[in-house]
């Protein structure tokens, strides 16, 4: 797997933290048929503009959320409409044969690294509208340790960024310092 970003630092940091999913490494260029998009929602699209013909054919892995971090609120509508969602305005940007997968995006960093939360292994939601690459996230979670959910088509990418945005919005009423898991029981 590899990991692309705006600038190979912050990918080092995220490969440093997944590195319990195995074999990730961080790269100023896409090596590999499995990326996942290490950069702000904001810069993804031109990320994934910069790397089309590296990326045509990959499964692209979108964990971002339409969020403005600096103060933790959600981005404008007009960052995601009228496509619906982040995962479907970086869908566009990319090139045909690249699979989008929506996935990690209501996990916190720190909880992957943990592996768990509570005791609990961590549940990560994924959302693709193509089976085989949905399968391959699935199979990226589990041997991370954690539940892969099908959360569905792209489609539902809506829903799960919002998911994100308000799981990150309640970390300062459960105090948890971003050291909380959304989890499904049954």
């Amino acid at each position: 797997m590899a990991l692309v970003g705006t600038h190979v630092s912050k990918a080092d940091d995220l490969a440093d933290e997944l590195t319990a999913l195995g074999s990730v490494r961080s790269s100023e260029e896409v090596v590999g048929d499995l990326v996942v998009l290490a950069v702000p929602y904001t810069q993804a699209p031109h990320v994934v503009r910069q790397h089309a013909g590296e990326l045509d054919g990959a499964v692209v892995v979108d964990p971002t959320n339409p969020v403005d971090m600096s103060i933790l609120e959600p981005l404008d509508a007009a960052f995601v409409e009228p496509l619906g969602s982040a995962a479907r305005v970086i869908a566009a940007a990319a090139p045909p044969g690249a699979r989008i997968v929506k996935a990690f995006n209501t996990t916190f960093a720190g909880a992957l690294v943990a592996g768990e939360v509570a005791g609990q292994p961590l549940d990560v939601f994924i959302a693709s509208d193509n089976d085989e690459a949905k399968a391959r996230v699935a199979q990226l979670v589990e041997d991370g340790g954690s539940r892969p959910i099908d959360a569905g088509p792209l489609a539902r990418a809506r829903e799960l960024e919002a998911l994100g945005y308000l799981h990150m919005a309640l970390q300062a009423t459960l105090g948890t310092s971003f050291a909380s898991a959304v989890k499904i029981l049954a």
